[in-house]
């Protein structure tokens, strides 16, 4: 342990000789009070979020991902390239130790440099929130200002559905030749289309269960978040609804009719005690239009409460952040155990390239191809061996890439979203230890095999 502290040690100190860590807690300071004070939000709640949290710490993020990258590609491949690390080496310390103890080094010094960005975000937020006007001070406290949950209804299991409506449809032989996979695709795109549809005159009933967070909702404001898409564009520009919220047999009702447009989110408040003898929240929506409104399953309607305050999950959320930085240390020192700086920047952004390209890779999976597909079916006519090879290899990238960027804390936090203990304990145990496992495997065991005698460089 003592080694491996001493290690960390000459890290640190290595960064500061280096006036790594001035130059970028200058930028970084230059980064989260003068951008800001430079760019001035609209007087809203939301323009205030958007520009002193939401893109501060975003570009405190990229700053501190870059950084952390050269410096990890940097200070193991320069002690091996200037012969520092052959006397190193001949210590009694292990090379595991030299690996671990400059992989804590960086991370201290990550957490230093975040720590001190993410309190003087932190401090702008609270400063600036008071210039705000009263009404959206109230809406910065209860839409931003805080730790809020989620309750959505639980999508309906279509699939037996889909099966028999398939088995009903392959007795037509016009349909038996076609591809199955497909034509249960079009059956369940169907399915789904009846149930997210309102017509006209009709109306949407949601069922949200709050048995688990009864005794937490009981007295506080619930906010209902509703997206939804019209088939054809209103002259106004707006849809008349009639929403309702509570048991019409326990009298408890809440009503309001209200003019709203389509694709985009609206997020109104509800008042207390509105859940029934269950614990369950019964929102409807009546269309008043002579349009179809369409609510999708997946996020048509969600009913946002509160958990816990801001600060916490604040602290929670610059803490996987701190994951991801952890990750990118560990990245560039598995490089650089066995290449040259430059080699190991390249190959590591090379690495950053392709996790930023999922969506392509994604696409590429749904389409079941690499090249161009029919256009009139949305699929590939004949995929050969090299667009199953292709497509199987996106997949397997796209699982591992997801480990990753399954978290958003910071758009979590700009939307008052809560950021959980369990979802802090995944993002330790997915970013820092799984994948990050793997990389320091790969970088220990290249680095213990690697000849240092060998190593070009300054004598």
């Amino acid at each position: 342990m003592q080694a491996l502290l001493a290690i960390t040690r000459l890290t640190i100190k290595a960064a500061f000789r280096f006036r790594l860590v001035p130059v970028l807690a200058v930028l970084l300071l230059g980064a989260v009070i003068l951008l800001p004070a430079v760019i001035k939000d609209d007087g809203t709640a939301r323009g205030l979020t958007q520009i002193v949290l939401t893109y501060t710490l975003g570009l405190t993020t990229a700053m501190l991902g870059m950084a952390t990258l050269w410096l990890a590609c940097g200070t193991l491949a320069s002690d091996v390239e200037e012969c520092q690390m052959q006397v190193v080496a001949v210590k009694p310390i292990a090379r595991w130790q030299i690996w671990i103890g400059k992989w804590l080094g960086i991370v201290l010094l990550d957490a230093a440099l975040l720590g001190l960005a993410a309190g003087i975000v932190y401090g702008q937020m609270l400063w600036r929130a008071r210039q705000l006007p009263p009404g959206q001070q109230d809406i910065l406290r209860n839409e931003i200002f805080v730790a809020r949950g989620s309750i959505k209804e639980v999508p309906p299991d279509i699939e037996p559905d889909v099966e028999r409506i398939f088995q009903e449809r392959l007795k037509n032989t016009k349909l038996a030749a076609m591809d199955h996979t497909e034509l249960r695709k079009i059956i369940r795109e169907k399915l789904k289309g009846e149930l997210q549809e309102v017509p006209p005159g009709a109306e949407r009933t949601w069922q949200l269960d709050f048995s688990h967070a009864r005794g937490l909702v009981r007295d506080q404001r619930l906010f209902l978040r509703a997206k939804f898409f019209t088939a054809q564009k209103p002259a106004s520009g707006t849809i008349t609804g009639f929403w309702e919220a509570g048991a019409r047999e326990s009298g408890r009702v809440w009503r309001d009719i209200m003019s709203q447009s389509p694709e985009t989110f609206h997020e109104f408040a509800i008042p207390p005690g509105l859940l029934d003898d269950k614990g369950i929240l019964t929102v409807r929506f009546r269309n008043e239009n002579d349009t179809s409104v369409v609510f999708l399953l997946e996020d048509g309607l969600e009913v946002l409460y509160r958990e816990g305050g801001f600060g916490l999950n604040y602290a929670r959320g610059v803490s996987i952040v701190l994951c991801w930085l952890a990750l990118l240390a560990a990245l560039g020192l598995a490089a650089a155990s066995y290449l040259s700086f430059p080699v190991a920047a390249f190959c590591s952004l090379g690495i950053l390239i392709v996790v930023s390209s999922t969506g392509t890779m994604s696409q590429v999976v749904e389409q079941g191809t690499i090249r161009e597909v029919n256009h009139e079916t949305g699929q590939v006519d004949a995929a050969t061996w090299f667009d199953n090879t292709t497509v199987l290899a996106f997949k397997g990238i796209l699982s591992v890439v997801n480990l990753v960027k399954d978290f958003s804390p910071i758009d979590l936090l700009s939307a008052g979203r809560t950021v959980s203990w369990q979802m802090l304990a995944k993002a330790a145990g997915q970013i820092v230890l799984l994948m990050g496992g793997i990389f320091a495997g790969v970088g220990i065991s290249a680095f213990t095999r690697r000849e240092l005698a060998t190593a070009q460089g300054k004598t």
